[in-house]
């Protein structure tokens, strides 16, 4: 059989009989598969790609209708004798169209999740519950800060999951961390100067950016931002992920987070911790929040349900101290509420079922073994040029690479075999000697991963 490095995507939208028609066409008339080439039998190719025989029939079937494809009895499938219709040399670079490598892309995106094991039979009846018990307030505007059942909900997991001291008058809501960034700069007032993790999340650095913030980028070491570094700096608020530094995966230890604790306290500061992914440790329990270290109300925890649950509801929130609850209250409740009363309320039937706490155990296991199973097939394939970095917690890992290829180098050349990797030059403020490569999995199987990784030794060996 020749070599086909098309992936089939198991998701709802789109039938596996579509998307091997689809690739099977979109080759032949590119000219990749040419007239006259025997295509791999029903069975070999349903082995192949662990499918049943009737999707490949299927898919079969309907390029024979459409012609691409001819039956010759006792012999198998041939490429009919056509002239490629999209020379392969004429699609490069045409606008508004889609390449069929990146339509077939293995995509190792760090914002990605697991749909597939989503409850969503019982998303389904939360939400329809929603509907019938709250017809007619649905209609009405919702409380600024966030629904109550939703903030009592949240105050009650925080505690018992991550140590969070908080009651629901403290929490605000709202449609993401960048919106909460937004929300916290008029909060805390414009003159204030925010000391950065470097490396760290670009899309807070860009909201700050454009607001005119004055930032200070701060390195971080094997214990996460130096506070040494901070202090030089000026900055009278840190924005942290303590629990898993984001991009680099660090863990910051107990002795690092009180001498963090001590400087906000001393400089009349403020820290904010950003927890987005602090359900998904990998190896011990989930590390115990900052802010519940705090004794002198310096801490503002934000926290996700964009990892833990789906990313599409846009819905995160944040825990202030009691002293900035008393300023938001006088200065921000004007503003209005920015996720939907009807995501929220199904978001509190959810987690008052219990079907929260299933579903994280239950994904906790999930990743772990897709962790597994990333560790292993990198080991396997690159004994030697790669160093994993980051992997004991969330859900993805940095490669810094020593195969005489640049960042750049490495994205393209994955990109050329069906794969899709990315780069962390973007969260340095500065340039970088070593190329290091993001590699998200949450939301690939354990024979994508497997598969991602067989076809990245190809493109860098």
């Amino acid at each position: 059989m020749f070599e086909i490095t098309f992936h089939l995507k198991r998701t709802k939208n789109v039938p596996l009989y579509a998307q091997l028609y689809e690739y099977f066409k979109v080759e032949i008339q590119n000219g990749q598969i040419k007239a006259g080439m025997k295509l791999p039998s029903k069975r070999k190719l349903a082995a192949h790609f662990g499918i049943g025989l009737n999707t490949v029939d299927t898919a079969y079937q309907q390029l024979i209708a459409e012609g691409y494809v001819e039956s010759r009895v006792r012999k198998g499938y041939f490429v009919a004798d056509i002239d490629p219709i999209f020379p392969i040399k004429e699609q490069v670079g045409r606008v508004g169209e889609t390449s069929q490598c990146e339509t077939a892309m293995i995509d190792f995106n760090h914002g990605s999740v697991d749909v597939d094991y989503f409850p969503h039979s019982v998303w389904k009846k939360c939400l329809n519950k929603t509907l019938y018990l709250q017809e007619r307030e649905l209609f009405i505007s919702g409380d600024p800060q966030g629904e109550p059942g939703l903030r009592e909900e949240i105050a009650t997991y925080l505690f018992q999951s991550r140590g969070v001291r908080c009651v629901p008058d403290q929490i605000v809501l709202g449609a993401g961390t960048q919106y909460m960034i937004h929300l916290l700069r008029l909060l805390l007032g414009k003159e204030r100067v925010f000391g950065l993790e470097d490396p760290g999340f670009h899309r807070v650095r860009e909201v700050l950016k454009v607001e005119g913030a004055e930032m200070r980028f701060i390195p971080c070491d094997e214990n996460g931002l130096s506070v040494e570094s901070l202090k030089e700096s000026h900055a009278d608020i840190a924005y942290v992920t303590p629990s898993h530094q984001f991009p680099l995966g660090m863990i910051m230890p107990i002795s690092r987070r009180v001498e963090l604790l001590k400087w906000a306290k001393e400089c009349n500061g403020y820290i904010i911790e950003d927890d987005y992914d602090g359900e998904f440790r990998h190896e011990g329990r989930p590390i115990p929040s900052l802010q519940g270290l705090d004794a002198c109300g310096r801490v503002i925890y934000l926290g996700t349900f964009s990892k833990s649950l789906i990313p599409t509801i846009r819905a995160g929130y944040m825990v202030l101290p009691p002293g900035l609850t008393k300023l938001y209250h006088d200065k921000l409740q004007g503003y209005k509420q920015t996720i939907s009363k009807v995501v929220q309320e199904t978001v509190c039937l959810f987690m008052k079922g219990g079907h929260w706490e299933r579903h994280l155990n239950r994904m906790r296991i999930l990743y772990r073994k897709k962790n597994q199973v990333l560790l292993a097939a990198l080991e396997e394939t690159f004994p030697d040029g790669i160093t994993v970095i980051g992997e004991k917690s969330g859900l993805h890992v940095l490669l810094q690479v020593t195969l005489n290829k640049s960042e750049t180098e490495l994205i393209q050349s994955a990109a050329k075999v069906g794969v899709k990797v990315y780069p962390t030059s973007v969260y340095h403020s500065k340039k970088i000697n070593k190329p290091t490569i993001l590699m998200g999995y949450g939301g690939l199987s354990e024979m994508e991963i497997k598969e991602g990784i067989f076809l990245l030794k190809k493109a860098w060996l």
